[in-house]
Order: structure tokens, then sequence, then C-alpha cells
């Protein structure tokens, strides 16, 4: 499965993942984006939200933007 997820690092709220019109996320997160913090935290809520482990997510593009390409084989 490959999703386009946009990246709010750095927010005060809940962290979580929104579905927009057009098929791609949102992803709020509490980290930073500072060294790899904010990735990390990404990695993790897409984990828990479609239940995978997060050695199987891939971050095709986007390592150091906030619009990111993830990939994962079910």
């Amino acid at each position: 499965m490959r999703i386009s997820v946009r990246v709010k690092p750095g927010i005060k709220g809940m962290a979580r993942l929104e579905k927009q019109e057009d098929g791609g996320y949102i992803a709020f997160l509490h980290a930073r984006a500072h060294d790899g913090e904010a990735n990390k935290a990404l990695l993790g809520l897409i984990s828990d939200e479609f239940r995978i482990a997060k050695t199987q997510i891939t971050i095709v593009s986007g390592v150091k933007s906030r619009d990111k390409v993830l990939e994962w084989h079910d």
C-alpha cells in the first residue's frame, strides 16, 4: 500500500491522522521536526492506525519534507 501524508509537527492537541477527500492524509504530531523525531512519530502513528509493524513502513519520498509518501506491503 502507498499513501501520501502531509505532516504537521509540534501540535499541542492530540496526535492524530485524518483522511482527506483526495485520498491523502494529514498527520498531526506532538514531535518536532528535529533529528528525525517527527518521522519516528509518524511511523508510530501509521503503525497504530493500519496495525502493521513500524519496521515494515518505508518513507519513499519526503524524508526531509512535510509532504511524504509512505509504503508498506500487506
